[in-house]
Parts: C-alpha cells; structure tokens; sequence
C-alpha cells in the first residue's frame, strides 16, 4: 500500500522524539529521516520505526482521525492547541522561521526558486516546512503559469499587475502565519507539489 504525507510525518515525529530522547544519534536520525521522506510504501516505513519500537510497529493500523503520537504528547505537556487546530503539536522557533522563510524569499527575488529550495533542504526534516514550503511553491507556480498565459487575453492584461500584487501580499501573509505557527492555504491556487 502506497505512503501517504502524513504517514510519512508520523514516522517523522517518532524519529525526533527518539533522537530527542538520545535513542539516536545525528547521524542514524538523518539515515531515517531520509529514508521515511523517501518512502514509497508502508514497507518502506517498517524497517525505520522497528528496532524503535519492536515488533508492534509492524502491526501499527494508523488512527481513524488526526491524532498527537504518544511521543509527542510528552513533550507537549502544558501546551494548549489553538482553536480550530485539534490535536496540534508545538513548533519550535527554527520550523517556524523556516516555513516563513518559504513564504518571504519570493520577496527577494526568489520567485519560485526559495520555496522549492526550503522544500528541498530544510523541507525533508520538518513537517512544518514542508508544508508551507509546498504550499508557497505551489501558490507561486500558478502566479508563474497566469503571468505567461494571460497576456494573450485583454482582460489578462489588466489582471496580471492585480495578480502580482495579491501574490507579495499573500506572501506576507503567509509568512506571518508561519512565524505565529499556523497553517496558511494560499487561494485560488493548483497545487501540484504534494
């Protein structure tokens, strides 16, 4: 059976938890996240969570609705989810610049080429940045593809400079939200990067 992304992220998490429990080092932490982002099918995820855990990770059914894992509950002690956000686990300070950083670095210039280098590097060892790098990289991808399609339309070209200017702005946006640690879904957007 094939792997979704958020199979990938449970698997994710429980590494991080075992290396910040010292049940890992950085190196054999690195080795697992590379091999649960590159994951294809939950066989692939097996061998990684086994000897963490034994042999019940091979019979591990995934829950029925979104869930903390029992190693993140521990250290989300004395943390309150924000409303509309249930089962939300804390984001440390890194994530969160991280995943603004997605959003921001097309200010720079960085059009499309910041968010798909967030997701590249920083994307394959934090959910978080993952998700807001896929997110921006995808909202830019179809700023692009309007941008070259819409000029051959006279409507088009009235609406390219408004699209560019929802487009900074959004960016801002999101990349705010990421500093508060909240999720941001850019709108009118084909998201193509999963």
């Amino acid at each position: 059976m094939r792997v979704t992304n958020q199979d990938r992220d449970q698997v994710v998490e429980h590494v991080k938890a075992a290396y910040a429990e010292g049940r890992l080092d950085k190196f054999e932490m690195d080795e697992r996240l590379h091999q649960a982002m590159t994951a294809r099918t939950h066989a692939d995820l097996i061998p990684i969570m086994d000897d963490l855990y034994g042999v019940q990770a091979a019979a591990y059914t995934p829950p029925p609705g979104p869930a903390v894992p029992p190693s993140r509950q521990a250290r989300a002690a004395g943390y309150h989810p924000r409303a509309g956000y249930p089962g939300a686990v804390p984001v440390d300070g890194g994530d969160r610049v991280g995943g603004a950083a997605a959003h921001l670095l097309t200010l720079c210039g960085l059009f499309v080429v910041g968010p798909l280098i967030m997701l590249l590097t920083a994307g394959r060892t934090s959910p978080f940045i993952r998700r807001h790098a896929a997110e921006s990289l995808n909202f830019h991808l179809t700023v692009l593809g309007a941008t070259l399609l819409l000029p051959f339309t006279v409507v088009g070209l009235v609406l390219i400079p408004f699209i560019w200017i929802l487009g900074f702005v959004l960016a801002v946006v999101g990349g705010v939200s990421a500093i508060a640690g909240g999720d941001f879904r850019y709108p009118l957007t084909v998201r193509l990067v999963k």
